[in-house]
């Protein structure tokens, strides 16, 4: 029996683990990964106390100080939590039962999908959801990102930095949602050619991806590219299952959170992107997990725990 059992391990769960170990509270986090979103961020210039971080490197510095604070952290994926006598258990994908007195929920989005044949089989094999983990694989290649966003357009940037020979930018919509900025880089770019209106359609290869067919919304034209890989940047999706019988979730299925960071379950905490918390910052993913860390720790101690945290 933990005292809290975190999920997730983007910046809400790592924050929490490590306010939660200062504490000296008992704490497993679950999770498939460490770091989260933040892992496909190249280049944050926004995190305080930093001029500029990769955010792999933000999730590992913040790993560390979570287990030098006594937290435990393992690789599952919770598929659901429930209340029991004593507080709360979770099944995990292995077949683990975890026990908590509380449990914060820190688990963040997950990347959307095209949903589209040869998608799924050649994920790993040339399909991609990660520029940041994946882009050094392909200097001197021929790559695709689908996407129009920031981070669609700097994915294409940081392929042409690696070595890429060239980058396919690739929107189904009219124009790009990026910044002026950063699609002003990629314009100047001659690496890059950007097309708009046209939907993926089907991943081809053998073993590997080797093309990509798309389709003019308008004409509804086919053709093909070749290339070596594709990297999809299409925003994310919340999915909240594994509490939907726990926890009162918005019309977004995210869940609903008070200003401290409780949820509509007494000894459930939840902080990040996963929440109702209108603003999907990393800095503001970290405040609300010391935050539900915090509410948790008053909570375990009857509301009597000393809620300062200044050292």
């Amino acid at each position: 029996m933990y005292d809290v059992l975190i999920v997730g391990a983007g910046p809400a769960g790592l924050t929490a683990a490590i306010y939660c170990g200062r504490k000296k509270l008992k704490t497993l986090v679950v999770s498939l990964d460490v770091g989260g979103q933040i892992n496909l961020t190249p280049k944050m210039e926004n995190y305080p106390g930093y001029e500029e971080v990769n955010g792999i490197d933000l999730a590992r510095i913040a790993e560390k100080q979570a287990r030098k604070f006594g937290a435990e952290i393992t690789s599952s994926k919770v598929t659901s939590v429930k209340k029991i006598k004593n507080g709360f258990e979770a099944l995990t994908s292995t077949g683990q039962k975890l026990q908590a007195k509380a449990v914060i929920l820190a688990f963040g989005r997950l990347p959307q999908t095209l949903n589209i044949p040869g998608e799924e089989k050649y994920l790993g094999k040339g399909v991609h959801t990660c520029v940041t983990c994946d882009a050094p694989m392909y200097n001197k290649r021929t790559a695709a990102v689908i996407g129009g966003g920031n981070a669609a357009v700097d994915g294409a940037l940081e392929l042409v930095r690696i070595g890429a020979n060239k980058v396919y930018l690739i929107h189904r919509r009219e124009e790009f949602r990026a910044d002026a900025a950063t699609l002003a880089k990629a314009r100047k770019e001659k690496k890059i050619e950007m097309f708009t209106n046209l939907l993926p359609v089907e991943v081809k290869g053998t073993r590997f991806v080797e093309s990509l067919l798309l389709e003019n919304k308008t004409s509804e034209e086919r053709f093909e590219l070749k290339l070596n890989g594709i990297f999809i940047e299409i925003g994310s999706i919340v999915d909240t299952s594994c509490v939907r019988d726990l926890v009162k979730l918005n019309e977004k299925k995210e869940i609903i959170i008070d200003s401290l960071c409780r949820t509509s379950q007494e000894g459930v905490f939840a902080a990040g992107e996963v929440s109702s918390m209108p603003y999907k910052q990393a800095v503001i993913s970290a405040g609300e997990g010391a935050k539900a860390a915090l509410s948790a720790y008053q909570y375990l101690t009857g509301g009597k725990g000393v809620m300062l945290d200044w050292k």
